[in-house]
C-alpha cells in the first residue's frame, strides 16, 4: 500500500431543500446552538422510504454530508472562536482532505422521503450522504477533552433589534432578500467579533458595521453578552444606486425598493459584496 491511495466513490442519497441558508456566513457554528429547522428530502426511485422507515419516533440523527461549496483544504485552520490556527483533524472546519460534514441533529418527523429536522448547520442543497441513529449509550461522552477548545471562554450573545432594525428586518422580508436575521444570529450572537474572519469597520459613532454581500448591519454591545443591531443599510451609495448604473449582483432593485422604503443606504466608501 506503500504510495497508494485508495479512492472511493459516494453517491448523494438526498439533499436539504429547505431551512439552509445560501451562503456560509449564514450558517450557525454549530446547529446545536441554533433551532433551525430544515427539511432533507430523499430521492426517489432507490427504496429509501423503507430504509428510513424505523427511524420515526428517534430524536436525534447523525446526518452525514458533503461540503459542496468548498474546493480546497487546508492543514490548519483558525476555528470561530479560536487565537491561533489549529491542525484541521482537530476541528470541525469545512476546508478537510474530504470535505465531508457530520452533525448531530433533532429528527422532528419522519415523512415518506423527508425527513424534518432542527438544530443543524446544513446550507440550501447540501447533498446528503447517509442518515445514521444517534445512540446516546455509545454516542455521547460529556466531559469530553479537548484542551484548545477548552480553554475557550465564550457565551452565546442575547441578540437584540431596534425598533427601526426590527421594521427593516420585516421589509427585506417582503422583499425577498437575504434573511439577515440569521446572519446576525450567526455572526454576531454565536461567535466572537473578529475583523480576522469578518468584513467588521468601525463608524464614526463608534458603532461597529457588518457587511454580508451588499448589506450592512450596523451593531453596538452595550452591555455583557448582549449584540443590538441597530439598523440595516444597503451596501450600495446613491450614486450606485441610479437608474442604469452597473448591477453586477443583480439585485439594485432590490436595494432601489428598500431605500425607497425605510432603508438607509451606505456612504459609496462602504463597498460592496
Amino acid at each position: 500500500m506503500d504510495g497508494e491511495v485508495p479512492e472511493f466513490r459516494f453517491r448523494a442519497i438526498g439533499r436539504l431543500i429547505a431551512g439552509g441558508g445560501e451562503y456560509r456566513q449564514q450558517s450557525p457554528r454549530q446547529g446545536a446552538l441554533t433551532e433551525q429547522h430544515g427539511v432533507i428530502e430523499l430521492f426517489p426511485g432507490h427504496n429509501f422510504e423503507a430504509a428510513a422507515a424505523d427511524l420515526e419516533g428517534a430524536e436525534y440523527i447523525w446526518v452525514v454530508y458533503v461540503f459542496d461549496r468548498n474546493s480546497n483544504w487546508r492543514p490548519k485552520v483558525l476555528p470561530p472562536l479560536g487565537d491561533r490556527r489549529i491542525g484541521v483533524f482537530a476541528t470541525r472546519s469545512p476546508h478537510r482532505p474530504n470535505p465531508i460534514g457530520l452533525s448531530a441533529v433533532r429528527l422532528l418527523a419522519v415523512d415518506g422521503l423527508k425527513l424534518h429536522i432542527a438544530g443543524h448547520d446544513l446550507m440550501i442543497g447540501t447533498p446528503i450522504l447517509d442518515i445514521k441513529p444517534y445512540v446516546a449509550e455509545a454516542d455521547a461522552h460529556p466531559g469530553a477533552a479537548l484542551p484548545w477548545r477548552d480553554r475557550i471562554d465564550f457565551k452565546p450573545r442575547r441578540l437584540e433589534f431596534s425598533p427601526l432594525a426590527q421594521r427593516q428586518l420585516e421589509m427585506l422580508k417582503e422583499l425577498g432578500a437575504p434573511d439577515l436575521f440569521q446572519v446576525a444570529e450567526t455572526q454576531l450572537a454565536l461567535r466572537e467579533a473578529d475583523p480576522r474572519r469578518q468584513r467588521l469597520s468601525v463608524l464614526d459613532d463608534g458603532k461597529m458595521m457588518l457587511a454580508f454581500r451588499t448589506w450592512r448591519l450596523v451593531f453596538e454591545m452595550p452591555e455583557d453578552f448582549v449584540v443590538r443591531v441597530s439598523e440595516i443599510r444597503s451596501g450600495y451609495g446613491s450614486d450606485e444606486l441610479r437608474e442604469g448604473a452597473p448591477d453586477p449582483y443583480g439585485d439594485k432593485a432590490l436595494h432601489r425598493a428598500y431605500v425607497a422604503g425605510i432603508g438607509i443606504s451606505s456612504p459609496p466608501s462602504a463597498g460592496n459584496a
